[in-house]
């Protein structure tokens, strides 16, 4: 490892268990046609709400995901997949020396979701005799990320961000860090969430912030910046990156994807459920700052926005603040709108699909914007994707429950 210094901090492996698949390329290529992955989620005989909108996995993917042992809650075991592609992608699913000083950073919110809900309803049934002794490991927020480190043998520091929807952008941000001042040279990084259960979801719609049925079909229903939005819908799943040292990854040989060249970060100090222009502008100012780019030389902003009526003009006000005049030129757009919200999971999908982006010259759309609202008055680029051969630089916005904003600036490798 090197002395403590300035590196550049590189991605070289990506990997994705998520709505709309398990191929990076194919996940990004449905975004980019916006093709959406939301449905509904029948809550069965729960005492709340019939059935609220989910961006689901696929049958195929359910089929994957029953691996593994007992002591794995649903969330693990889809950072685990996603973990295993992004190592093999970075070419080092045969190099156990090399993973060994790795190190794990993961966000989840809220750990073994259905665990939980499980063991709740056993206990509340008086069936206490079948409450597992297991369960406070699985449900615990760190399982992915603990779970990610044993399956690879990754001995560097584990550490798990829980953090609302900025949980896996902030897990990035600090292992970009840590590899940056010489603390690492490997680390898995990324976010995981799996919170279909009756409770929750029901937890979500008593919030008031999800998404109605669309009257032209379900899965149009997530809209964000669209003058008709009702709110989000959530999705479960995970992505995982592999950063490095751009010495590291030269010495090895190995292909680099992007460099994540920038992170800022802010709270708002305000109140948990509202955001603040303000809060978000200084972390989108931080991430440029970091990164020594100016605004005009960003081409794309993979917004936070989820499709709340409060939330997405607060983000646009956000870039204009911190963009200035260049928020003119900037596209901008919301990939939730086919893929929903996976909270603690969201920042790392999403900056996966702005490494896409970035390194196929290609924006993808915001996907059901028909009718903007007047108050997202940026290009949101409607409906359809963008080529864009000469794009260089990217953000990706998380913004959380709790006033927490978390922003990277990523960069195409040439």
């Amino acid at each position: 490892m090197t002395s403590r210094q300035h590196r550049r901090v590189v991605v070289t492996g990506l990997g994705v268990f998520a709505p709309l698949g398990d191929d990076v390329d194919a996940v990004f290529e449905r975004v980019y046609r916006a093709e959406s992955a939301v449905e509904t989620l029948d809550l069965g005989d729960y005492n709340g709400p019939p059935e609220v909108l989910i961006a689901g996995l696929s049958a195929r993917l359910e089929e994957r995901l029953r691996w593994g042992p007992r002591s794995m809650a649903r969330a693990s075991r889809m950072a685990v997949l996603a973990a295993h592609d992004a190592l093999t992608q970075a070419g080092l699913s045969d190099e156990p020396e090399l993973r060994r000083s790795a190190g794990t950073y993961i966000g989840c919110g809220l750990g073994g979701a259905e665990i939980l809900d499980d063991h709740m309803r056993r206990y509340t049934g008086l069936d206490r005799r079948r409450i597992q002794a297991a369960t406070v490991p699985k449900v615990m927020a760190n399982g992915p990320a603990a779970h990610v480190s044993m399956e690879f043998g990754l001995e560097g520091p584990q550490i798990a961000h829980s953090i609302a929807c900025a949980s896996s952008t902030v897990a990035i941000g600090e292992a970009m860090r840590a590899i940056r001042h010489g603390y690492l040279d490997l680390a898995v990084v990324g976010g995981a969430e799996a919170q279909s259960t009756q409770a929750v979801m029901a937890a979500w719609k008593a919030l008031r912030v999800t998404a109605a049925p669309h009257e032209d079909g379900v899965a149009v229903s997530c809209r964000p910046f669209d003058a008709e939005r009702t709110g989000l819908v959530i999705g479960e799943g995970a992505a995982a990156l592999v950063l490095e040292a751009e010495d590291s990854a030269r010495a090895r040989g190995a292909r680099v994807l992007a460099e994540v060249a920038g992170f800022g970060v802010s709270s708002d100090a305000h109140k948990l459920t509202e955001p603040r222009a303000e809060g978000q502008a200084q972390a989108i100012r931080g991430a440029l700052s970091d990164a020594d780019v100016e605004a005009a030389r960003i081409g794309y902003v993979n917004a936070h926005a989820t499709g709340t009526i409060a939330g997405d003009p607060v983000e646009i006000e956000a870039i204009r603040r911190a963009f200035g005049a260049a928020a003119e030129q900037v596209a901008v757009s919301s990939t939730k709108a086919v893929h929903g919200h996976l909270v603690g999971g969201a920042g790392a999908l999403e900056a996966l699909l702005t490494i896409q982006a970035l390194a196929q010259g290609r924006i993808p759309p915001t996907a059901h914007l028909h009718t903007p609202d007047p108050t997202c008055d940026l290009d949101c680029v409607p409906l359809t994707g963008r080529e864009a051969p000469e794009l260089e630089w990217g953000l990706s916005n998380s913004f959380a429950f709790g006033g927490m904003n978390a922003v990277l600036a990523l960069r195409r490798w040439t």
